[in-house]
């Protein structure tokens, strides 16, 4: 069986952190298989690491001295937005995960993050391809 399925979100701040994982495990509907998890939007990203408030700090800590305001962008002449393509460089657009008992098989530690990197939007759309059986 392939199902494509998707959800939309609301962010409320530039940068935001979402775990998406039990809204994911709620549109599992394989006992096992595998799942495309994508973000339709290139200003945000989809990763997998653990749900601890110092990592998740750390991670925009991170890209923001990754991506320093301190130069100048030429895309900022579009839209002002240059630092959060770029940040979603460095991160992902989508993660495939494996699945086993309706749910995502994911590590003890592990949970799936949606990444809004040019917020707030709304109506953000996470796009899900699941195969299995």
């Amino acid at each position: 069986m392939i199902a494509q399925k998707s959800f939309n979100l609301n962010t409320n701040r530039n940068f935001e952190i979402i775990d998406i994982t039990s809204k994911v495990n709620e549109l599992i509907d394989v006992d096992q298989g595998i799942v495309s998890i994508f973000s339709r939007h290139s200003t945000s990203a989809i990763v997998v690491n653990e749900n601890e408030r110092g990592l998740l700090n750390d991670l925009e800590f991170m890209l923001d001295n990754l991506v320093s305001d301190n130069f100048s962008y030429e895309h900022d002449r579009i839209d002002d937005n240059a630092r959060s393509h770029l940040k979603s460089l460095l991160l992902s657009s989508s993660e495939c995960l494996p699945i086993r008992n309706n749910r995502l098989d994911l590590g003890t530690w592990q949970s799936v993050f949606f990444i809004e990197l040019d917020g707030p939007r709304h109506n953000r759309t996470i796009s899900l391809t699941i195969i299995g059986e």
